[in-house]
């Protein structure tokens, strides 16, 4: 059982993807999320390929229908992705509709090629003539990058090397054109550095790290072509190893990271990695909401500046959260650093998961932190999650993540075991020392208890490591407080036996988060937590959600909901707050400082982020002013 990301064994990773690895989920939320996946998502997102056209066109392409393209020039991507995630879901469980998705496509993609190794239906149905003339716009890369990924994850997943041999002609192709004669530029979407790399980790075939390497040098040298963003938006500006900070389109910007790290760990480039990793660094202190979503601007789908992160106005595009959990994933395995874990945590269950809504069928592209009541008649449209978009980038990302979360659990050095996300499973892998497999048992992230017991072990010492998040204040293991490593783990090295367990309780107290003081657009207000979840205060339970104000000092308390309907299990914290209200003077919105307020008490209750807008269309905020008059 193989994952997404697989280094070689010369590559510069201290830790690595389990070896062998056999992993079950068996309950919990992921066990959840799988579910509906495979039941609710995955088939939802094939039937839309048939009803947007892109399927229609890679058979017009392969002669074996007809008609003009349909969708955006990218059409192609989407059914890459949906390839990727079938192949995912079926280390899973047998599904055989999945399998005759993987078989039929695969011998159409074959079809549809061309005898050169070239693949885009789009210009092969509108202009044959015109590819590669408009890389700026043109995803060919970005779509040859997805199909890479989507061979990969078939041949590692089922063992059929159909796709893979697709893949293989068509970046034989990219090679011939792109690396033996500099090719005409550079896509303006990275996605295929990463791509490419991968494809090289699975078939050994040097000249594809080669030709990433090359496209990673090659950004910030002006090669991508005029675009009315500019530069700074295609990632063209700099190169990449002197860029000080992420920049421009976040989704390109993330990719363009991942690849890059591919590269580095590869070819043992360390200057590269650390560029990369201080880039991080910076946007996670600077650009970073506090559900790990990422992009303050919607026009543009951009970063904003730093310290921009408006609730109400910020994108957090759902691609953008599924490519920095790829990005820190790759930075875990290049360090071993623990920090990469915790934004991945973060960002996988609030940005990510909050997407998606709890039965599987609609999405959200961006995904703010506030909503008034009166937001559809501002905008035009109602801003609810849709089952499907004209720019479908984001279902099929979350249906590809999803398929292939367990691979995220764990990772291994020669004699330890790395747990990162903590969720009911059985996990086995083979050690320097030998097999090992543990069960892990859990409500995480409802409850904080999180026992591991060892099934197998082999006769030699070796390291159980368990992270502990930043936010864990008093963490006990086995009842006795423990204080975790400085990459925030406990390691526990011993000559394990089978049946021998230990129980590691996190601390689930709530707690309000106030924004740095940079933040020009959250100052004086809270946002509440509790574990790895952030909370919001949605219209369901209050009315007044608009009006509302916390007490720092207020008591907060935890109510384990066993079924809230149109959620399902959930935890709410309440509170006693207040509402605040102002008589408007000279008839604008604005007061004098000593104006008198109208307060009044309100109770109030919070659900997890990614709960939101699954009981109706109303208002919602995470961040919360402060009374400011207790």
């Amino acid at each position: 059982m193989e994952g997404p990301v697989r280094p070689t064994h010369a590559a510069l990773s201290p830790h690595r993807p389990p070896r062998n690895l056999r992993l079950a989920v068996t309950g919990g939320l992921f066990g959840q999320w799988l579910d509906v996946n495979r039941t609710t998502s995955i088939p939802l997102a094939l039937h839309h390929l048939e009803d947007s056209g892109a399927l229609a066109n890679l058979r017009t392409a392969a002669g074996v229908a007809s008609g003009a393209f349909r969708g955006p020039a990218y059409a192609d991507s989407d059914v890459h992705k949906m390839l990727e995630s079938a192949a995912w879901q079926l280390q899973h469980s047998p599904d055989p509709a999945l399998t005759a998705f993987l078989t039929e496509t695969a011998r159409l993609l074959a079809r549809a090629q061309q005898p050169d190794g070239y693949l885009d239906s789009h210009y092969q149905l509108t202009d044959p003539a015109d590819r590669y003339t408009r890389l700026v716009d043109s995803h060919e890369h970005y779509c040859a990058g997805h199909l890479f990924q989507a061979a990969v994850a078939a041949q590692r997943s089922t063992g059929d090397e159909e796709l893979l041999t697709v893949a293989g002609r068509l970046a034989d192709h990219l090679c011939a054109v792109f690396l033996d004669h500099e090719g005409p530029g550079l896509d303006g979407h990275p996605q295929v550095e990463t791509a490419l790399v991968e494809l090289y980790r699975a078939t050994g075939v040097e000249r594809y790290l080669t030709l990433a390497a090359r496209m990673v040098e090659r950004r910030g040298h002006g090669l991508v072509g005029p675009h009315k963003h500019g530069a700074r938006h295609r990632l063209d500006h700099l190169p990449v190893r002197e860029a000080p900070a992420v920049t421009g389109h976040v989704v390109r910007a993330l990719y363009l990271e991942a690849g890059a790290v591919d590269v580095a760990v590869e070819t043992g480039d360390k200057e590269l990695l650390a560029a990369s990793a201080a880039r991080w660094t910076d946007m996670v202190a600077t650009r970073t909401a506090i559900t790990g979503g990422l992009g303050s601007r919607q026009v543009g789908e951009v970063f904003g500046e730093r310290y921009e992160l408006p609730p109400d106005l910020a994108y957090n595009e759902t691609c953008a959260s599924a490519a920095s959990m790829q990005w820190a994933w790759r930075l875990l395995l290049a360090t071993g650093e623990g920090r990469y874990a915790d934004l991945l945590e973060r960002t996988l269950y609030n940005a990510f998961a909050a997407a998606r809504s709890v039965d599987g069928r609609t999405y959200y592209k961006g995904n703010p932190l506030q909503r008034r009541p009166d937001h559809a008649e501002a905008v035009g449209d109602p801003r609810c999650r849709d089952e499907w978009f004209w720019s479908a980038c984001c279902p099929p990302s979350v249906t590809r993540l999803m398929a292939s979360l367990p691979h995220y659990a764990a990772t291994t050095t020669d004699d330890a075991l790395f747990l990162h996300l903590y969720t009911p499973m059985r996990l086995a892998c083979d050690l320097g020392a030998g097999p090992i497999a543990v069960r892990v048992e859990t409500e995480y992230p409802w409850r904080g208890a999180v026992r591991v017991t060892v099934e197998e072990a082999p006769d030699a010492e070796w390291t159980l490591a368990l992270r502990v998040p930043p936010w864990s204040g008093r963490t006990l293991l086995d009842g006795v407080p423990v204080t975790p490593d400085a990459q925030g783990r406990v390691l526990l090295r011993r000559h394990w036996r089978a049946g021998e367990s230990v129980a590691l309780d996190l601390d689930m107290t709530p707690r309000l988060t106030a924004a740095h003081p940079r933040i020009d657009a959250l100052r004086g207000s809270v946002a509440l937590e509790r574990g790895p979840l952030v909370h919001c205060f949605e219209q369901a339970d209050q009315p007044y959600v608009d009006e509302l104000a916390l007490d720092a000092d207020a008591d907060l308390s935890v109510r384990d909901v066993p079924d809230l309907p149109g959620i399902g299990r959930t935890v709410r914290i309440e509170t006693e707050a207040v509402t605040v209200a102002a008589p408007h003077q000279d008839g604008l919105p604005y007061l004098s400082p000593g104006a008198p307020r109208t307060r009044r008490p309100a109770p109030a209750a919070a659900v997890p982020y990614f709960q939101w807008d699954n009981r109706g269309d109303g208002a919602m905020r995470v961040w919360v002013p402060l009374d400011e008059h207790p």
